[in-house]
């Protein structure tokens, strides 16, 4: 993958007083220690003195560069264990499926071990922001998808023999991909103060509120900047039209994004896609060669791409997306991404995104249980609807929501609705999910209901070190006054760090919170700086070049 050419990023995890500390060690990254010292800040020591040389001492960026090095060859190896069960006969469809996803996931951490090796062995010495987020932001990723990997691996009931083949393998690899981020983050990050909110090197101001080309009020001037702009203002190296009269390039979104140039690395501008009203019937994938595309439809309910993938239709969550980005620096405006399965079909995504860099203007996202997949790697959303209900907005991706309205549908009696689960493994991954300026509602079918009575809570830990931050949000009635709900019993509810800053509206009282140790309430603006744009994601970098509106720092 190749990183973004304006990108200069700032760890947000460093920054926070819950970073995953080495404990007691001190030693300067360029002084040699034995093993033992260099792992004793990683979450499993033991395992770690196994992996590094025991032979002598070495310094923190060599046992670093081993373990990556190391990682690289581990996720060659994995690859060809997946690629050889999937060249067995017999297999079910479920289990097939799931290996096809840890095929592709396996593939893209090859890429990603690839880039961040290549940058540690150019330099031993502290990296700038710059590269330091970036390689973090890789390694970050690299855990989320043998996550899912295993994810798929385990909720495929027909996967049970290929499952138990992979299972130590799995185990082991996440090991010491964690070790790699670990010794990366130690190493090769630079200190700062805890609670800093800038970086070291301060990025061309695009204001404390960005105002982009597509900035405006009315919805046809919208429509008509977001295609005039983007042949003009925004820099541009092609346009096509999908249009399912014939009148355009193509009749479905899916040949357009075939035909689109690939590798491309943003410093010549975006490949524009404009798709005419209609609701398009397809399971699209922007592949991960295909970089820096903008889509721009003629509005929200205009043009549609819809699916009806799920779970219970024997899809992994993974592949029940309607839409699935990967392309690093994706731009999508005025689209409904819908997926039509319903509330009982549970699982059943209507957009997968795990590409980098990637921003959501004024689109929409409908769907039931997983709406929308924030997978992995950096992600910015503005004035976007979702709509959903049991853990809608999920994922392990470093996520900025703002400006965004939040419905929360019906679901099926006895379910309650839970509007974030996020999915962070590791201490050391700079990922968590922000939203900021957004309301939180009921969608017009749970406020009609009188059927049954539904409880609606914020979000609940999906993994052990689950990061949500609510801020500057109108919070509708319907929360629960306990804000929060538990995954199951005490899971993660001291290792997860989910806050609350400066909301409004009914469901915002936080006296009746849940108790948790991971559980805040935010009470200054230092602290809540640092889950906005400019921190978590920082976007100052390389949201001005998509031409969307964004707020870097606190309303």
């Amino acid at each position: 993958m190749a990183f973004f050419h304006m990108s200069t990023v700032l760890s947000a995890t460093l920054m926070l007083s819950f970073v995953f500390l080495a404990c007691g060690d001190t030693a300067a990254p360029a002084t040699p220690v034995p093993p033992s010292t260099a792992c004793n800040g990683t979450t499993d020591p033991t395992f770690c003195r196994s992996v590094l040389p025991s032979n002598g001492t070495n310094n923190l960026y060599t046992y670093g560069r081993f373990s990556v090095a190391k990682s690289l060859n581990n996720a060659n190896k994995f690859l060809g264990l997946v690629n050889r069960y999937l060249s067995r006969g017999g297999l079910a469809a479920g289990a097939v499926g799931a290996l096809q996803d840890c095929q592709l996931l396996s593939g893209l951490n090859i890429d990603f071990l690839s880039t961040a090796g290549a940058t540690l062995n150019a330099t031993s010495s502290t990296l700038l922001d710059p590269q330091a987020e970036d390689v973090q932001t890789l390694l970050s990723a690299i855990l989320t998808n043998q996550q899912t990997c295993s994810d798929g691996l385990q909720a495929a009931a027909s996967a049970w023999s290929v499952r138990n083949g992979l299972a130590v393998p799995i185990t082991n690899s996440t090991k010491l991909y964690s070790v790699s981020l670990s010794l990366f983050t130690r190493a090769w990050v630079p200190p700062r103060a805890k609670n800093s909110k800038v970086p070291s090197t301060k990025p061309p101001r695009h204001g404390s509120h960005g105002r982009g080309l597509f900035d405006a009020t009315d919805d046809e001037m919208v429509r008509r900047m977001a295609l005039d702009g983007a042949a003009a203002a925004v820099s541009t190296v092609g346009t096509v039209t999908v249009d399912q009269s014939g009148a355009g390039n193509f009749t479905t979104v899916g040949a357009a994004v075939a035909a689109a140039p690939t590798n491309l690395d943003g410093t010549r501008g975006y490949f524009v896609i404009h798709v005419a009203a209609g609701v398009y019937e397809e399971n699209v994938v922007v592949p991960k060669k295909t970089k820096y595309v903008m889509m721009i439809g003629d509005g929200i309910g205009q043009t549609v791409i819809t699916g009806n993938r799920s779970v219970i239709d024997g899809w992994t969550t993974f592949n029940s997306a309607t839409f699935a980005v990967l392309g690093q620096g994706f731009v999508a405006v005025n689209m409904t991404f819908r997926n039509t399965a319903g509330a009982a079909k549970h699982q059943a995504v209507a957009l997968r995104c795990g590409a980098d860099l990637s921003t959501f203007y004024q689109c929409s996202f409908e769907g039931y249980q997983d709406t929308l997949y924030a997978h992995s790697l950096r992600q910015f959303y503005r004035a976007c609807n979702i709509y959903g209900t049991v853990d809608y907005v999920f994922g392990n991706a470093a996520a900025v929501f703002q400006d965004c309205t939040l419905y929360n549908r019906l679901p099926m009696a006895g379910q309650s609705n839970t509007v974030t689960a996020q999915g962070r493994t590791d201490p050391n991954q700079n990922t968590g999910t922000t939203i900021q300026g957004c309301a939180i509602v009921a969608a017009p079918d749970l406020a009609a209901n009188t059927a049954f009575a539904t409880t609606n809570y914020l979000g609940r830990p999906w993994k052990l070190y689950s990061r949500t931050v609510i801020m500057q949000s109108d919070v509708g009635g319907l929360i629960d006054p306990s804000g929060w709900m538990p995954w199951d019993g005490d899971y993660a509810l001291s290792t997860l760090y989910y806050a609350e800053y400066n909301n409004s509206g009914a469901g915002s009282d936080t006296s009746k919170r849940v108790t948790w140790p991971g559980y805040h309430v935010l009470n200054n603006s230092a602290d809540a700086s640092n889950f906005t744009v400019g921190n978590m994601v920082l976007g100052d970098f390389w949201l001005p070049q998509t031409g969307v509106p964004f707020t870097s720092g606190l309303n």
